[in-house]
């Protein structure tokens, strides 16, 4: 198991806690619809991230490196 996820779970579970406890609202949908949308927002952003893109940059020559000098020759 992935430790960033652990740490991730176990945040997760303090805050939910934490509010609980001390009887302030919790930052999350209180509906199992809602909890289910953050789910399936939180996979698709890792899963979207695990895959690389598929093709090259289609504007890669017009976009300036740390100095911001395109292949033109032309800053911003």
């Amino acid at each position: 198991m992935n430790w960033k996820f652990l740490a991730g779970v176990l945040l997760g579970f303090a805050i939910g806690f934490g509010c609980r406890w001390l009887g302030i609202p919790v930052p999350a949908p209180p509906v199992l619809v809602g909890a289910l949308l953050v789910v399936a927002m939180t996979l698709g952003y890792v899963i979207a991230d695990r895959f690389p893109a598929t093709r090259s940059a289609q504007h890669a020559g017009d976009c300036g490196g740390p100095t911001g000098q395109t292949k033109g020759g032309a800053k911003p």
